[in-house]
């Protein structure tokens, strides 16, 4: 999958979240979208929980 299409589906179900169940279905499938793309994200080994705690923390690992 390209990420036009990609965009184009999660724009698509944010709109049918928006327009059924108003704007706190929205927030909540814009909110779990980007946790299930953070999870996608360490399981593909992109993303180092390490590197995350710091970042959350403030620190920067490349000094």
């Amino acid at each position: 999958m390209n990420l036009a299409l990609i965009g184009t589906v999660v724009g698509m179900a944010l709109g049918f979240a928006g327009y059924f169940g108003g704007f706190a279905a929205f927030l909540l499938v814009a909110a779990l979208g980007a946790v299930g793309f953070v999870v996608g994200r360490i399981l593909e080994g992109d993303i180092d929980l390490g590197d995350l705690g710091d970042l959350l923390r403030g620190r920067d690992r490349r000094r």
